[in-house]
């Protein structure tokens, strides 16, 4: 997971959601904001063929679309992530659905989950999208405070102390370990020593790579 940012300019997306006025704005404030918008949908076939159209760089697709208005966008979603693996992914609803998203969140890259509230936080919207654009992965941190929050007694971040639990919080919003050292005012060593902790608690295997900080994460949302 990165922090680095990626100019709206050059940045190409593709919108689905069937609430119309939504969408448009949406539209307005992407735009507003220096993004292109190549295409706009208002179920998953019609993103799919968008993207397979005009390359995008990510698409932002709402969970719930037509006909059933259950898991359409997720479906379209995963389809994009098999056919169009590039493409980054910003996954929109107005609901607490993790359990269906989990598939895709353990992916671990260019895959984010926002609350649809939390679109009018424009300048974390905006940045959600160029950290997902820059590789990263993002989780709405309303969400991961109330899955911490509904933790049960089996849960296995139970060890976890209060700051290492706020270190976990801050990975899955896709934070670095300089993002997470700036937000809590400490050191990145110091942030280091929590991140190994986290990773020995939860019994995580070392990995050459930052996939185990996914691991860490996804466990969290899974030990509901």
């Amino acid at each position: 997971m990165r922090d680095e940012m990626v100019e709206p300019s050059r940045t190409r997306i593709a919108l689905a959601d069937d609430d119309v006025l939504l969408r448009e704005g949406l539209v307005s404030l992407l735009e507003r904001s220096g993004f292109e918008v190549v295409g706009q949908a208002g179920d998953g076939p019609e993103l799919i063929d968008i993207v397979g159209k005009h390359d995008p760089d990510v698409v932002i697709v709402d969970i719930r679309m037509p006909p059933d208005h259950s898991t359409e966008g997720l479906e379209a979603a995963k389809t994009i992530r098999e056919e169009f693996p590039r493409t980054g992914i910003l996954l929109l609803s107005a609901h607490v659905e993790v359990e269906q998203a989990m598939e895709l969140l353990a992916a671990g890259h260019r895959i984010g989950y926002l609350l649809k509230s939390r679109v009018t936080a424009i300048a974390d919207f905006i940045e959600t999208i160029q950290r997902i654009v820059a590789g990263g992965s993002v989780v709405d941190p309303l969400l991961v405070r109330e899955l911490f929050a509904a933790r049960h007694r089996n849960d296995p971040l139970e060890q976890l102390t209060e700051r290492e639990r706020e270190v976990l919080a801050l990975m899955a919003e896709g934070r670095s370990n300089a993002g997470i050292a700036h937000r809590l005012w400490i050191t990145e060593g110091t942030v280091e020593k929590h991140v190994r902790s986290i990773m020995a608690r939860m019994r995580l295997p070392e990995t050459p790579d930052d996939h185990r900080r996914v691991l860490a994460v996804i466990t969290f949302l899974d030990s509901r």
